[in-house]
């Protein structure tokens, strides 16, 4: 059986996206990218969002999302505002039929490197080596696709039955 699924790198600016198929424990890279917020105003960057996702989710059709979880940073404002971003991002692939899970980075790093205190270099290089056709992959993107990555280690759906 085949999984087509979506993996999110949340951000305000750059929202990392990649989309891998799981074929049995075969990984394939089929798409990734970034979507870029161009604007000042919060509320247009969030809409900007939303419909960068729902162009991403309309073009390549995931039915699974994986999303990493956010670390609480020291500036409110900052952490409060990337919670806005991550509300959307959540809520999107939601609103379009796909599961949703959220997983830790540094789950996501240890799935992808083998620890979970790797650099995003570590990762970038690890998603290349998993994902061959996938290069070159900036840090965001490689960010999503080691998510999605770890999405299909992690998750099963026989699980959520039961």
């Amino acid at each position: 059986m085949s999984r087509f699924i979506l993996g999110l790198d949340p951000g305000l600016r750059h929202t990392g996206w990649g989309i891998i198929e799981l074929k049995g424990t075969q990984l394939l890279h089929i798409a990734h990218g970034t979507i870029s917020t161009n604007t000042e105003a919060l509320s247009s960057r969030l809409v900007e969002l939303f419909k960068g996702l729902e162009k991403v989710i309309h073009q390549y059709q995931p039915k699974e999302a994986a999303v990493e979880e956010t670390f609480v940073n020291n500036n409110p404002v900052s952490t409060l505002k990337l919670g806005m971003a991550r509300g959307v991002i959540l809520m999107t692939p939601a609103l379009f039929g796909l599961s949703v899970s959220e997983y830790p980075a540094n789950k996501v790093k240890k799935a992808v490197v083998g620890t979970g205190h790797a650099t995003k270099e570590q990762v970038s290089h690890m998603v290349q080596l998993l994902l061959p056709k996938a290069a070159p992959v900036k840090l965001d993107a490689a960010d999503a696709l080691a998510i999605a990555i770890c999405h299909g280690h992690h998750y099963s759906p026989q699980r959520n039955i039961a």
